[in-house]
């Protein structure tokens, strides 16, 4: 049975990532336009129509505004703690098909099972997720998992923990120290927003928390992804990050935050 993951968007703009288990299509985060969403999904041979579920990390506008055009489909579920939905909720005028959970917790929709965790970030009740499908030695559906960790500070032993039960890990990389510094766009008081204990990872803080695996993971692809449009770039990430990819067993991808685009990281200039 076919499984699919692709990050349609990943940037400070918006986050959108398709999780297809064969069984069962799902969003993770929805931070463009519903109309956008349904766009980058014809692109890649999917319908808008055809998705089962939206779970949702946070209530900030570049993960949740598609739940504005999204809320006209009665019947699609839209997965989020009581905080977050409540905050999303108060921004719009019709209701999305809310099933509340509580952070934490381990649920199952359909063949997927969900975890959520909190993670340290200036939301309401921030979480990342684990989804897990498939069975224990099955040749056909074999057990895999992925790991949706974005916008958080730092990075607790717990989220730690989380990145290491899943096959495909989806981090984020925000920013570039040096960059940030020399930003001429933000205020002081954002850069430190930025930089804070419930702000964002930098590339140092990303690639230091998989460095500090040390090969105890299940991980066979990473996704650096969440890059800020002026504060970072691909070819930062791709010169820090090239030889911690030639040193472990597992591929790392970036997301390209202008054009959307996803690459690998090139170890070959190494």
């Amino acid at each position: 049975m076919s499984t699919h993951f692709q990050i349609l968007g990943s940037s400070s703009s918006g986050n959108c990532g398709l999780l297809s288990t064969g069984n069962t299509k799902v969003l993770v985060d929805v931070g463009f336009s519903a109309k956008r969403i349904g766009e980058m999904l014809l692109s890649i041979g999917e319908s808008l129509d055809a998705i089962d579920a939206v779970f949702l990390t946070h209530e900030h506008t570049d993960h949740a505004q598609g739940i504005r055009g999204l809320a006209k489909r009665a019947d699609l579920p839209v997965f989020a703690n009581r905080d977050t939905a409540d905050a999303v909720q108060s921004k719009l005028t019709k209701r999305p098909n809310w099933q509340i959970f509580q952070t934490g917790t381990v649920f199952h929709f359909r063949d997927i099972e969900v975890r959520s965790f909190s993670i340290p970030h200036d939301a309401y009740d921030p979480v990342g997720y684990t989804f897990h499908w498939g069975e224990e030695g099955d040749l056909f559906c074999p057990r895999q998992g992925l790991a949706w960790i974005t916008d958080l500070g730092y990075v607790p032993e717990h989220v730690r923990e989380r990145m290491c039960s899943v096959d495909t890990l989806v981090l984020e990389a925000n920013y570039d120290e040096q960059l940030l510094e020399n930003d001429n766009k933000r205020p002081w008081s954002t850069k430190q927003r930025i930089r804070g204990r419930h702000g964002h990872l930098s590339n140092n803080a990303a690639f230091e928390v998989l460095n500090s695996l040390n090969g105890q993971s299940k991980l066979k692809e990473v996704f650096i992804a969440h890059l800020s449009k002026d504060c970072n770039t691909v070819a930062h990430i791709q010169d820090m990050f090239a030889a911690l990819c030639a040193a472990n067993t597992y591929d790392i991808n970036i997301v390209d935050p202008i054009i959307g685009t996803t690459r690998a990281v090139d170890q070959t200039n190494l």
